[in-house]
């Protein structure tokens, strides 16, 4: 249990604060750092015209609504140039929305191919975009970091309107106008907005202008797709985020769009009952497997589509895309297995394959990287003629400073954060990546414990719908705003499984004291956790608590952390 903490009663003050609250609400309140009435108050309160900042505090917003609105007059043809993934995708699908409200045709929408042109504009693109006689480009979700490819639209005699919300490293491009909140001197308070988040902001602008007509507070339409990209793209749930992902999720539960209607279909979710798992699990997979496998127009057509037959076709092809996926993803981390020697001694996973296609290289890495708890880095080419990478690391260490800490001339060219990167290697330098991550790897001090937080103990016979609804009262949950982790001891394991098609899913029946429920973890076996587990053994499990949806009956079960 020296890997877990679990979270003191909180101080009498505390709770006399939060008094208006259940225990338990006061509780996972205190432990994410909301300890006064007016917090609490803000965290749960949701209001449009108070939870959203005044778009017009972003830099340069003013200047970029007018180019675009000249634009539309003007009737320039414009390039929406979108990032591939279930950020960029969707920040595309919002400003589509807003051309085709105000009947501007003149537009077309690009999307790189992850493989073939990575992320990012690039000059080959930039001229196919010149081709088609373009006067202005919008980016949305990418081009903070593209100086070269900034320059040479310029030169091309193209404009470009910058919308991201990466960060901005060193000099800025030279663009018309940029609109990041993490950019210098931009006053815009919310600075971890998602790339959808930004492009709202811009609409939102045009709309609150009133240059075209537009009923104040159409772009409330458009909050399903931002919900779908903030609570994918792994921002912190606080502050505007949380009321943007939970307007979205409100916006998702009632959405005419007829793409979500087939895929909600297809994937036997309730509408009305959407959550962030079902955004996390099911929505943006399907809108990444597209551009993972080749085709990201397809996810495109998904948000957009107003025809139910073309909608069922889309639905039908990014279903099978995302199993082809999951199938791919699976051989990669099964190769990886393989090919590892001693499997109790792991401090750093390196492998690679010319063959792999680098993609589905993070996905495979995540899973590898939860299950063996260290840093894993995969390579291969795919299609180009470079070596990809794709990096993933526990909390315990920093992919920055593991990548950072690599000998000069080892990589082409990195980047990423703490837990997520990305690399391209020198195909001489590649049989000796192992080694050298290795040495820095053992320099470098551990960053941080890999204990976390049980926010509270609770017995089987407490989870019930008063409990769960006490519980969603904080949802949705995400990074910042975890979700609640609960400890039972003293439970009777009854029995063991594992489902799915290819039984990669672990399943258990626990009970206590005459109650039992079930607990299931996703891509875990019976030999992963802290403990050795078999039927008829008393053990602590670590878990969340969620829904069943999918049985005949509603019942409640428990996710899996740990089982001690």
């Amino acid at each position: 249990m020296d890997r877990f903490t679990i979270c003191d009663e909180i101080p009498k003050e505390a709770r006399e604060e939060l008094g208006e609250y259940s225990d338990i609400v006061a509780h996972l309140l205190f432990y994410r750092d909301i300890k006064t009435k007016k917090e609490a108050e803000t965290f749960f309160n949701h209001n449009y015209q108070t939870s959203l900042h005044n778009p017009f505090l972003l830099k340069d917003i003013e200047k970029a609504c007018h180019r675009i609105e000249s634009a539309i007059d003007n009737n320039e043809k414009i390039c929406i140039y979108a990032d591939y993934d279930a950020d960029g995708i969707p920040a595309a699908a919002v400003l589509s929305e807003f051309f085709n409200k105000v009947h501007f045709e003149n537009f077309f929408v690009y999307i790189p191919h992850r493989n073939k042109e990575g992320f990012g504009l690039n000059k080959k693109a930039i001229d196919q975009i010149k081709d088609r006689e373009t006067d202005l480009i919008i980016t949305v979700d990418c081009g903070i970091a593209d100086v070269e490819e900034v320059e040479y639209i310029n030169e091309l005699g193209m404009e470009v309107v910058i919308t991201d919300h990466h960060e901005v490293n060193g000099r800025g491009p030279k663009a018309f106008a940029i609109i990041n909140p993490k950019q210098n001197e931009c006053q815009y308070p919310e600075k971890m907005l998602c790339g959808s988040g930004v492009a709202f902001k811009l609409v939102q602008a045009l709309v609150n202008r009133n240059k075209f007509s537009i009923q104040s507070g159409w772009e409330k339409t458009l909050l399903d797709l931002v919900g779908i990209a903030t609570l994918s793209d792994m921002v912190p749930l606080k502050g505007e985020n949380r009321a943007l992902a939970s307007f979205g999720l409100t916006m998702l539960r009632m959405s005419p769009r007829k793409g979500l209607h087939k895929l909600f279909t297809k994937t036997r979710l309730n509408q009305k009952s959407i959550t962030e798992d079902d955004v996390g699990f099911t929505i943006a997979p399907r809108i990444n497997a597209a551009s993972r496998m080749d085709e990201p127009e397809t996810a495109l057509n998904l948000l957009l589509t107003k025809d139910y037959a073309e909608a069922d076709a889309v639905v039908s092809h990014l279903h099978k895309m995302n199993d082809e996926r999951k199938g791919h993803v699976a051989a990669i981390v099964k190769e990886v297995k393989k090919a590892m020697k001693d499997k109790n001694e792991i401090k750093i996973i390196v492998h690679g394959n010319a063959k792999w296609q680098p993609s589905l290289l993070g996905l495979a890495a995540s899973n590898l990287s939860e299950e063996y708890s260290c840093p894993v880095f995969l390579w291969g080419r795919g299609d180009g003629s470079d070596l990809k990478g794709s990096c993933r690391s526990p909390e315990s260490h920093s992919i920055i400073d593991l990548l950072n800490g690599l000998p000069e001339g080892v990589l082409i060219t990195y980047g990423g954060h703490h837990q997520a990167g990305g690399f391209v290697v020198h195909f001489e330098q590649v049989d000796f990546l192992f080694e050298k991550l290795l040495e820095v790897y053992n320099k470098l001090p551990t960053a941080k414990d890999l204990s976390f937080n049980i926010d509270y103990i609770l017995n089987i016979e407490e989870v019930n719908e008063g409990l769960w609804q006490s519980i969603q009262r904080l949802a949705p949950f995400g990074i910042e705003n975890p979700k609640p982790v609960f400890l039972f001891k003293n439970v009777v394991i009854d029995d063991i499984r594992n489902f799915g098609k290819r039984k990669e899913h672990f399943g258990a029946k626990f009970s206590n004291e005459g109650r039992t429920i079930d607990g299931i973890a996703f891509y875990k076996d019976r030999d992963c956790w802290y403990k050795n587990v078999s039927v008829g053994d008393v053990v602590d499990v670590i878990a969340s608590i969620e829904k069943d949806t999918f049985s005949r009956f509603t019942n409640f079960r428990l996710r899996i952390v740990d089982i001690v």
